[in-house]
This record gives structure tokens, C-alpha cells and sequence, in this order.
């Protein structure tokens, strides 16, 4: 039982037992039978399973399912909640009821929040929602628009390649996770934008510094909880209420002075960005409607860097801690990138499609370490998954890390397995096209439906190359404290799958892509 539950429970007892009472008293659940919901573990007054949920919420999920099943009913407090944790189920929801499930649950103190229901990833589905998604697929995602920004991405790689190079000769030991955050963030800020985070000042770790803050927070699950106490929620927003809102103000102070010096550089581009178009939108009086806010504005921006910049920056963390641990892997990689690139110019994006082994590595550390392991749906009406009701407005959690390491789906589940993604006539392989064959996609890391991931082509096309860059042209020489011999993988507290502990290397020159100019 984590701390917070065990305050929770004491403040339950002590003082607001007679009024929860009353309160569900006049709320009991109705059913309408003994198929209209799925199985439950045995629960507790008041609380229902809350005690069963400890700070791994995908592992709680995952061992509940080994013993109820693959769909299963747990309420948190006063959120009833059904549990998926079979690929089969995932696809009804993400395919035949996509329309159904086409929103995420709010959050119950949501609303108390800067940027409350107006971001890309937690706006409800509607006009708002397919606009921004519609401008993102034409104007930041789309094939034409990222071989455009190609130049972007090699310009950031080719930056943050020098500074690797620069410390491995002071000798100097880099926070990876940290390196690979400022990488992420220019990248993705200058395509959107046409300017780099941390040109002025150093915003590059103000915002890392602020997405810790937002782990941390994610990691109390208040979210969580204050879903869980349904009209009592505000308790645990007055809880946290200094410390969450200190974080927005300093986000939102930061997006604003970003918003406002591309204001002021409107009409001095010669190509116009993404925020260009959101600002036209914005600033249209005789919009079809009038859905953009300056709120909507930051509020994507800050969707760019919590759900793009940092979850990807820790995907690439991942895959890099996999490969310090595994040395044949790390050397079988590095050889088939010599063997396509050569030895003397630093792998390019055009070379990836030739690079299957890479992308098999990529597609490995996504299966095993999903930057979101636990994705959440809404059911906006009524309907049936495998025979069950699932009533509107019943919040849905498909259990992507659960899913992906489902031992009828892959075999040694819990390995670091890359050929598993090979061509071959293995049995893996087979059991796997046996699932894709009957319409059922066992690779989920990124969601599916109208709700998937919508970045997921510029995430592996970014993964894929830096991931390539830093096995062609470094050793990695960790420098923290190991388990038994190797990187510890301990996986942090929280919502998000991250490291507990930095990933601290000492880049060892293998290949040096700027010898020619210097």
C-alpha cells in the first residue's frame, strides 16, 4: 500500500466516513445481469481497489489480469474502471469501436487546471480535437512536410553529435537522458516554430526541469486519485494545489514569451511553420469557428514537449541502456550500419530503410519499455466488448505494456530479443503473423484508432536515426551504479515508463563524423 493511499484511508476514517456513506447510499451501482460486467477482485467499502494499486500501475494491472482475466472490473474509489489486457480486445476497442472510444476521461479537478481539456491529447472528441489533429497530420506530420524538415533534424543531430564529441575528448561524463532531451526539444520546436528552445537563455532545461516536476506529480497519481474521489476530488487538489499550480505558472510564463517573440518575427520567415498557421486561426475573426484560444495555443505547445520531446527523448534512453547491457547487440548493430553506410560519412535517413536490424533494436526497447504503458479511453456510448456492457462514460485502460509482454503472444516475453523483429520462419514470427493474419495487431506501443499517437512516424524516423548516429559513432562507457554488472533497469514511480536512475555515460570517440572540417 503506497503512502498516499495509506493518508487517503486515514483522512477517509477519521472524518469523511458518514458523508461517503451517504453518498453511496443514494449512488449504488445497478446491474443488469451477471454478464453485464466483467470479473472483479473482491473489493473494499469505500475505497473498492484502490489497495490493490501500488506506485507500477501497468504492473498492479497486469498481475490482476494473470488472475482475472484479460477483461476485468476494478473501481477506484468512486471511478468505475475496466481493465483490457489482451491484443484481441485492444483491437476491438481501437478498430471496431474506435467512434466509441474516441476520447480520453477527464479528469475530475481537471478544470481547476491552466490548460484543462484545451491540449491536443486531453481535448474531448470534437471540432476542436479533428482540427488540430487534421493540421498536424497536413501541416507538421505529413510525408511531404517531414522531407521538407529533413534539414531541421540533421542540423539538431549534427549539433548535439558535437557537443558528444567535444565531451568524450574533455572526458567528461554526459547525462544522456538529459543531452537527449535538448535534441529532442530544438528538433521538434524548430519544425513547429523556427526556433530552437534553448537559443536564448537555456529553455531546453527549464523545460526538462519541468517535465521532472510533471513525473513526479504523475508519479503521486493525483490524477488518478482525484478521479477516485469523485465530489471529494478537491481534497487532493488542495493537497497538491501549491505545488501544480507553481509548475504551470512557470510553464505557462515560458510558452507565453515563446509565443510572443514568434509573434513578433510574423512576416520576416520565408516559409511559414505550424505556429504561423495556428496564429492565422487564432487571429481570424471570421473563422468557421472560433475554437483557438491563446490558451489552446500553449496548451499544444505544451502537448509538444511533455508528450513528444520527453517521451521520446526516454525511448531513446531505453534503447541505449539495452545496448550498453547487451554488447553483441550493440556490435551486431554497429556492423550492419558499417556494412551499409561505410566508414566515412555518419548514417543518413535515407539509409534506415536498409537498416533492419536497427529497426528491429527500435522496435524491441518500444515493445518492452511503451513510453505510456497504461492508455486511457472514454466509452461515449454504450456498447459490448466480448459480451460485457461497457456503460458510457466507464473509463477504459488497455494495458499496452501487459500486452506486449503476453507470453501467448511472444515468446521469453521479458527478454531484450531484437531478432524476434527479424524475417524469418521462427516460431516467434509465425505466432505473430497468425495474430496479423486474423486482423489482430500484437505492436501497440503507440495506440491505434482515432486517438493513436499521431507522431509516430516522426518519433521513429528521430529514434531510428539517433539511435544509428550514437552506435556509429561512439562507445558508451556507463558511469553509474550498476546491478550486477550492468546498467540498473529499474523502472521509476509513476504513469510513464522511465528510468529510475539517470543514464550516465562517458562517450568514447569510435567514428568522428566532423574529422573532414575541422
Amino acid at each position: 500500500m503506497t503512502v498516499i493511499t495509506q493518508y487517503l484511508l486515514l483522512i477517509f476514517f477519521c472524518f469523511l466516513l458518514p458523508a461517503l456513506l451517504l453518498i453511496l447510499f443514494f449512488n449504488k451501482p445497478t446491474t443488469t445481469g451477471r454478464r453485464s460486467r466483467p470479473p472483479s477482485p473482491p473489493a473494499l467499502p469505500i475505497i473498492g481497489h484502490l489497495h490493490l494499486v501500488g506506485g507500477f500501475f501497468h504492473k498492479s494491472l497486469q498481475n490482476l489480469a494473470t488472475q482475472y482475466g484479460s477483461i476485468f472490473y476494478i473501481r477506484l474509489g468512486f471511478s468505475d474502471c475496466i481493465v483490457v489486457s489482451s491484443a484481441a480486445m485492444a483491437n476491438e476497442i481501437f478498430k471496431t469501436h474506435d467512434l466509441d472510444f474516441a476520447q480520453h476521461p477527464k479528469i475530475t479537478f481537471a478544470d481547476e487546471l491552466p490548460y484543462a481539456r484545451c491540449g491536443f491529447f486531453s481535448a474531448p472528441y470534437g471540432d476542436y480535437y479533428r482540427f488540430i489533429k487534421k493540421l498536424c497530420m497536413t501541416e507538421l506530420l505529413s510525408p511531404r512536410q517531414l522531407e521538407r524538415s529533413r534539414v531541421v533534424r540533421d542540423e539538431e543531430l549534427g549539433r548535439f553529435l558535437r557537443g558528444l564529441v567535444e565531451s568524450g575528448k574533455k572526458k567528461e561524463v554526459v547525462n544522456v537522458g538529459a543531452e537527449l532531451m535538448k535534441l529532442t526539444n530544438n528538433t521538434i520546436c524548430t519544425m513547429a516554430m523556427s526556433t530552437r528552445c534553448s537559443e536564448k537563455g537555456d529553455d531546453a532545461d527549464r523545460i526538462r526541469g519541468y517535465l521532472k516536476i510533471a513525473y513526479e506529480i504523475g508519479s503521486k497519481g493525483t490524477g488518478l486519485i482525484g478521479d477516485a474521489l469523485g465530489p471529494l476530488s478537491r481534497l487532493v487538489f488542495w493537497l497538491y494545489r501549491k505545488e501544480t499550480m507553481d509548475y504551470f505558472q512557470g510553464v505557462d510564463e515560458l510558452l507565453e514569451r515563446m509565443l510572443k517573440e514568434h509573434e513578433d518575427q510574423i512576416g520576416k520567415r520565408e516559409n511559414e511553420d505550424l505556429m504561423d498557421i495556428l496564429l492565422k486561426v487564432y487571429r481570424d475573426d471570421k473563422a468557421e469557428a472560433k475554437i483557438m484560444s491563446r490558451t489552446h495555443l500553449k496548451a499544444f505547445l505544451y502537448d509538444i514537449f511533455v508528450g513528444a520531446s520527453g517521451t521520446l527523448a526516454e525511448a531513446i534512453v531505453w534503447v541505449m541502456a539495452e545496448l550498453i547491457n547487451h554488447p553483441n547487440v550493440f556490435q551486431k548493430l554497429r556492423e550492419e550500419i558499417r556494412s551499409v553506410v561505410g566508414s566515412t560519412r555518419l548514417v543518413e535517413e535515407s539509409d534506415v530503410a536498409s537498416l533492419p536490424y536497427l529497426q528491429a533494436v527500435v522496435k524491441e526497447t518500444l515493445r518492452l519499455y511503451p513510453p505510456l504503458p497504461v492508455t486511457t479511453r472514454e466509452c461515449r456510448q454504450s456498447c459490448q466488448i466480448e459480451g460485457y456492457d461497457i456503460p458510457q462514460k466507464t473509463a477504459v485502460g488497455i494495458n499496452l505494456y501487459a500486452i506486449m509482454r503476453d507470453p501467448e503472444i511472444w515468446d521469453n516475453p521479458n527478454e531484450f530479443l531484437p531478432e524476434r523483429f527479424m524475417v524469418s520462419d521462427d516460431t516467434q514470427h509465425k505466432n505473430m503473423e497468425h495474430k496479423q493474419d486474423h486482423g489482430i495487431e500484437t505492436f501497440l506501443t503507440f495506440g491505434a484508432g482515432r486517438r493513436g499517437c499521431p507522431g509516430s512516424r516522426l518519433g521513429l524516423i528521430m529514434m531510428h536515426l539517433t539511435v544509428a548516429a550514437m552506435v556509429q559513432c561512439f562507445d558508451w562507457k556507463f558511469c553509474g551504479d550498476e546491478h550486477n554488472g550492468k546498467i540498473n533497469m529499474e523502472v521509476g514511480k509513476g504513469l510513464f515508463i522511465h528510468l529510475a536512475q539517470p543514464l550516465t555515460c562517458l562517450p568514447v570517440l569510435h567514428f568522428n563524423p566532423f574529422a573532414a572540417s575541422i
